[in-house]
């Protein structure tokens, strides 16, 4: 199931074709087998910063599982995503953009990426349709070929794992721009499969999906039909503020922002005391790194902490399973991202 040809592109109907020829074969599969093989693996999912990474995940999950904005370097840890289907279940591991770190917390961004990849079963490359591959990428898959591949002695490679390319943002495209894409991203890497999605509108969303199940290897469920993530509550809930500060401030948003949720306290825990009106109290802790930025974050009269909490006051209450109430304190580290105490003091 190679991707096709450069001269074979522009009459293959890239979307509807390679559809509906994965379905026969399933289907005949489907006719000869006793039964369905179930599959399972971790797939990590790499790229650029900004190429839609998180969108992609929390579209094919159906749930918001990592932050999703238009700021590089967003996704700071990696993000587990647990995609289940009647005949298959994939953990989605959304990584930081690879990069060239400018500071310790970038280069332990590019740690965290090291060992996200140490153990998968599948790579799936995102390339943005609305810009041109570039050194960036070609640096990723320098990187994935090390990892990953050997050389044979024709120049072609040989994968160990396999390695999909995902066209994000197609929505961007018309269809002569959509085809020129796909032969760039043919000619660029010897991927096993090249799939097209626009994520924000769902376009060939249930591609995506079908294309990485069919790439993942046979085993059993890892984890439990309703569950989406192996975040703990205490990380899930700060990324979510993180993430409302970055939609809330935009631009005036210093990227030195760090939070952490120091306690979640319920109204049946007596012994600490901290229940407020009958509602379990998120304790939390919003860092900059400069006392110059804590107005920014609080905003005039506390108007940003109001309307982050207003904002996640549904989602929170869903995690914590009950009624809860946001208690948040903005607070200044100094030159945080590069100091190393600091850093493991936030969780990196």
């Amino acid at each position: 199931m190679m991707n096709p040809k450069p001269s074979e592109t522009p009459a293959m109907t890239p979307i509807t074709t390679r559809t509906t020829t994965r379905r026969q074969r399933r289907t005949m599969t489907a006719e000869t087998a006793d039964e369905t093989p179930y599959r399972s693996g971790f797939v990590a999912v790499v790229g650029r910063p900004n190429v839609g990474k998180s969108t992609l995940i929390n579209a094919l999950i159906g749930t918001q599982i990592a932050i999703a904005s238009s700021r590089p370097e967003t996704t700071r840890k990696a993000i587990r995503g647990i995609l289940t289907t009647e005949h298959a279940q994939l953990v989605l591991v959304d990584t930081p953009g690879i990069h060239r770190p400018r500071t310790l917390l970038g280069q332990r961004l590019n740690d965290v990426v090291d060992e996200s990849l140490a153990d998968v079963d599948e790579v799936a490359f995102l390339l943005p349709g609305d810009q041109k591959i570039g050194p960036g990428d070609k640096r990723i898959l320098s990187r994935l070929r090390s990892d990953f591949a050997t050389k044979n002695e024709d120049g072609t490679w040989k994968w160990k794992v396999p390695l999909v390319a995902i066209v994000t943002k197609i929505d961007t495209l018309g269809r002569d721009e959509l085809v020129a894409k796909l032969i760039e991203v043919n000619e660029f890497a010897d991927f096993a499969d090249i799939v097209p999605v626009s994520a924000l509108k769902d376009d060939n969303l249930a591609e995506v999906r079908n294309v990485l199940i069919e790439h993942t290897p046979e085993g059993p469920q890892m984890y439990p039909d309703d569950q989406v993530s192996e975040e703990r509550p205490e990380d899930t809930i700060a990324e979510l503020i993180r993430g409302a500060f970055l939609e809330t401030l935009d631009d005036e948003l210093p990227h030195s922002l760090a939070v952490v949720v120091d306690s979640i306290d319920y109204p049946s825990d007596n012994e600490t005391g901290a229940a407020y009106d009958g509602k379990a109290l998120v304790s939390v802790s919003i860092y900059v790194e400069r006392d110059s930025q804590k107005p920014i974050i609080i905003g005039k009269g506390a108007s940003n902490l109001v309307a982050v909490k207003k904002k996640l006051r549904t989602p929170v209450n869903r995690i914590v399973g009950c009624k809860a109430k946001l208690d948040l304190h903005v607070k200044v580290a100094k030159g945080w991202q590069s100091d190393p105490k600091q850093l493991e003091k936030l969780g990196f």
